[in-house]
């Protein structure tokens, strides 16, 4: 029986009848590792969600921001109220800060952190845990803040100037006077457009405008630390300032400039790589809003992801670095959440951060911090209850040189046989016969009972395609793992 194997680039062509494959809350794993393996790509579920630390009393607002310390003690934001997260799962409350719906940004020098809320600015001392406002009149509202050279930088709301502290300034100096010089500020050079994000790389000072980029350094000169590096130039700024995340020497962004927008790049060192597919761009085009996506990275197992949410389009896309770099084109995959009713949504992540060696995301709706848990296939939800994750992949189209095609059966090459007793795991199959248009209803299989390691998910006499797309579908709480599948076709005689 011959077998078809998943290798192609889901979401890659603009069209359905270019590329009909899907994958949702999948990641891909390469096997070349292993000349031996059956499959060349392994299809594994997503992370759910634990239940890592909610506040007390509850804080029914979402996350803003997390942020780990060169210390290795950690914050998180929830509405207005500043908490610190212990390595217990708990939130101790530091102080309030202005209540505004935006996204919080931090960094921190070994001595304070610093926070920002496009707005106002706020500084903790990280010994005593004491939180004041920046109220220095040389402090303008920003957006970002980053660390560089031992300066804290800032962008200016809405301008193209960007502004820093001295150096190794401490808490007192922040919340009174004495951090920043009226002199300390500067402009990106290049073209007029605003700075909407300013991030850090490879020791270098990235500044991200509407619609153009420029890369600056520390140089040490007197009037002022920073100077741009010459001949680095980028055409191309940023369509959704939340969109900006960064991954060890990549920085993300989704695109706009003076051309188009809603492409996604990676920016590596002074090189720019367009890493969306003419499916993606499609997608989000349609979005009613792009500019309010939230972006971030994270690493899970030897995987690492950068994810873009679009929250009010309600939707979730993971692009994974491992597996596109062995392949050698853009793999993604949508991440979504399903809801109480069985409809895909944006997942629960509003933003990520590293700690206590965990991967804790805060809700985007109801203050709970979530461990991102590989082994975990359920998600908490708004009253902490559990709901099942959607599993969704659809196979290559299949032709015979246009011809009809009479498929006898389809067997599911996945591993089975791990649930727990007494449940009884479902997988579907439907296929589309109009190239991907629609698909017919599902037709249940079991995924084996526990132990039943040699379970075949099979179906029989499946009717006759020219071209055909087969869909399988699963949200059980079990351990699972997809080749591909094994497919018995022959020409039909009409």
């Amino acid at each position: 029986m011959p077998r078809v194997n998943l290798v192609g680039s889901g979401y890659a062509g603009k069209s359905i009848i270019a590329s009909g494959q899907e994958t949702v809350n999948l990641y891909g794993e390469v096997n070349s590792a292993d000349p031996e393996s059956p499959a060349p790509v392994t299809y594994y579920p997503t992370p759910g969600t634990d239940l890592y630390a909610t506040p007390i009393p509850a804080n029914l607002n979402k996350v803003r921001a997390e942020y780990r310390t060169s210390r290795g003690t950690a914050y998180c934001v929830i509405g207005s109220t500043v908490y610190i997260v212990t390595a217990i799962g708990t939130l101790i409350v530091v102080g309030t800060i202005a209540n505004l719906p935006s996204q919080i940004y931090f960094s921190d020098n070994g001595l304070a952190a610093v926070l920002v809320d496009g707005t106002n600015g706020y500084a903790i001392d990280l010994t005593t845990n004491a939180i004041g406002q920046i109220t220095d009149p040389n402090f303008y509202s920003a957006d970002y803040v980053t660390l560089l050279d031992t300066f804290f930088i800032f962008n200016r709301s809405g301008t193209n100037q960007f502004f820093i502290t001295g150096s190794n300034v401490t808490f007192t100096m922040l919340t009174t006077t004495g951090a920043f010089d009226p002199l300390d500020i500067a402009a990106k050079s290049g073209f007029s457009d605003p700075i909407v994000g300013i991030v850090t790389v490879h020791r270098e000072l990235v500044l991200i405008g509407l619609l153009t980029t420029e890369i600056w350094i520390g140089t040490g000169a007197a009037d002022f630390f920073f100077q741009e590096v010459q001949g680095t130039y980028v055409n191309h700024g940023c369509a959704a300032q939340y969109s900006i995340a960064t991954q060890d020497v990549l920085a993300f962004f989704l695109q706009q400039d003076l051309q188009g927008n809603c492409l996604v790049l990676q920016l590596q060192g002074y090189d720019v790589t367009e890493i969306s597919t003419p499916r993606i761009v499609s997608e989000f085009r349609k979005y009613a809003t792009i500019s309010d996506a939230i972006g971030f990275c994270f690493q899970l197992e030897d995987h690492s992801y950068y994810a873009i949410v679009f929250p009010t389009a309600n939707k979730g896309w993971l692009y994974d670095l491992t597996t596109s770099a062995k392949l050698g084109f853009p793999f993604w995959s949508e991440w979504n959440c399903t809801d109480i009713n069985g409809n895909l949504i944006r997942p629960r992540a509003n933003c990520v951060m590293f700690f206590n060696n965990l991967n804790l995301v805060g809700d985007y709706e109801n203050g709970n911090i979530l461990e991102l848990d590989i082994d975990v296939n359920t998600d908490v939800t708004t009253n902490d209850g559990l709901l099942p994750i959607t599993r969704i992949k659809t196979f290559p189209h299949m032709l015979e040189n246009n011809d009809r095609v009479t498929y006898d059966q389809f067997q599911c090459d996945m591993e089975v046989g791990t649930s727990q007793p007494d449940d009884d795991p479902q997988i579907s199959l439907s296929w589309s016969d109009d190239k991907g248009r629609t698909y017919g209803n599902p037709v249940m299989q079991t995924l084996g009972q526990i132990g039943d390691y040699k379970a075949v998910p099979s179906w029989n006499r499946l009717g006759m395609a020219r071209d055909r797309i087969f869909k399988l579908s699963w949200s059980s709480n079990v351990v699972t793992a997809l080749n591909g599948a094994f497919v018995d076709h022959r020409p039909s005689r009409s």
